[in-house]
């Protein structure tokens, strides 16, 4: 499908330098970028909505082993 669209000439430049620099038409560019933008947007949406029923569930374990879990995890750099 054939669309336009406006984007700022920076973002245009350096859009058309990395399709040059990939080996890459314009369009394969623009439409990976899309189709990866979705993607993440969609991973977030089934990210929150297992959040949100798990948020309510009860996990079955021991308040303190879900305390030292919590401590050990914020130790932790992700």
């Amino acid at each position: 499908m054939k669309i336009a669209l406006s984007v700022p000439d920076e973002l245009f430049e350096s859009a058309e330098r990395l399709g040059k620099r990939l080996g890459i038409s314009r369009s394969r560019l623009y439409a990976t970028a899309l189709a990866d933008y979705v993607a993440k947007h969609q991973s977030r949406k089934v990210t929150a909505r297992l959040n949100a029923v798990y948020t309510n569930e009860d996990s079955g374990l021991d308040k303190r082993i879900r305390r030292a879990q919590r401590r050990s995890l914020s130790r932790n750099a992700w």
